[in-house]
């Protein structure tokens, strides 16, 4: 794929890095290096199985669908850089980097969203400012809609390929569009649990506090460190969505775009250190409430329908009594049982 200030896209027909298709005129602007995409690569595989692995030991089902999601998609990504530094213009190659690597961080936030609700539960649900199972029906949908309005950013630049620089340029829009929804959607996730941090810590002062169930999550090591990784991932996030921003604002191949050393600094390494920090401090190990919020949720929606289901039954059985009542009686009237008795 050429750069978007190519003149009549004298570079359409470049499937290789010639004198006539120099890799200054790509959308990269230089060779990825191929060292730092095996590394990255790599790590984002490790992350990928741990993830998997700690996910169905200890039974995170929804945290880890996320997170995997998001895992696959980084490690395409990187596999797709891998191709690009032997050819820059291979343009499969190009458009499964930028797909991949724009994509991957919404899915690793699903999994951030989730701890929130579960957090708020386990400390104390009545200080939240919303209930806590709102929280993810807010910001799953809002995640997924950042998630779409990318895709088809995605998908119109890379359907527009050398020769239409103008729905390349509607492209960039609309991943510009999506990943700004995304740090607004981030932001207010940012200050509603910093919010709710603040008033669980204050809460704890509290005499009322003090025989709860909540303090002792509060105080324990586990859930300070795990408390501690969610936040750095989150910031990790943060940051990568603002540089994100800034990097495709200026459309296909401007500056911040063919400038790798602040790529692999500002996405690459920022990802993957949240993405480690979600694997390794993961919740079924140093948050074990969050799975035990769903298996009692779960449980509790088994017997609310067990129960549901006793009550119909009860009612149907007494509605057939009351039916087989009548008839009954009225095979042997009153006056004729009398009579049969004399």
């Amino acid at each position: 794929m050429a750069s978007n200030h190519t003149r009549g896209d004298p570079y359409q027909s470049c499937v290789q890095v010639t004198e006539d298709c120099p890799v200054a005129a790509t959308v990269l602007g230089y060779y990825p290096n191929l060292g730092s995409g095996y590394f990255f690569t790599i790590m984002f595989g490790f992350c990928l199985i741990g993830t998997v692995v700690l996910g169905v030991s200890k039974r995170t089902w929804t945290f880890t669908a996320a997170l995997t999601c998001g895992l696959i998609l980084e490690t395409a990504g990187y596999v797709g850089r891998i191709l690009l530094s032997s050819n820059p213009w291979n343009n499969g190659a190009f458009e499964l980097q930028i797909c991949a690597i724009i994509l991957g961080p919404t899915f690793i936030c699903v999994s951030i969203y989730l701890t929130l609700k579960h957090i708020a539960l386990a400390l104390n649900p009545r200080l939240s400012r919303l209930p806590a199972v709102w929280y993810p029906r807010l910001f799953l949908p809002a995640d997924v809609s950042c998630l779409i309005v990318q895709a088809i950013g995605g998908g119109i630049a890379a359907a527009a390929g050398h020769d239409n620089p103008k729905l390349q340029k509607t492209g960039n829009q609309a991943i510009i569009a999506g990943v700004a929804l995304q740090v607004a959607v981030l932001a207010v996730f940012g200050a509603l649990g910093l919010d709710y941090l603040l008033r669980v810590a204050r809460w704890m002062r509290t005499p009322e506090a003090r025989e709860s169930d909540g303090l002792r999550v509060w105080r324990s090591r586990n859930f300070v460190i795990f408390l501690a990784a969610i936040c750095a991932a989150y910031m990790c996030i943060f940051i990568r969505c603002i540089y994100r921003i800034a990097e495709m604002a200026g459309g296909w191949g401007n500056h911040i775009m063919q400038d790798e050393p602040s790529f692999l600094v500002l996405d690459s390494s920022l990802v993957l250190l949240g993405s480690a920090l979600l694997t390794i401090f993961h919740p079924g190990i140093y948050f074990p409430q969050m799975r035990h919020n769903a298996v009692a949720r779960r449980q509790q929606r088994a017997d609310e329908k067990a129960s549901a289901k006793r009550d119909a039954n009860s009612n149907a059985g007494n509605e057939t009594d009351e039916t087989r009542l009548p008839a009954s009686t009225s095979q042997t009237p009153p006056e004729t049982a009398s009579k049969e008795q004399v």
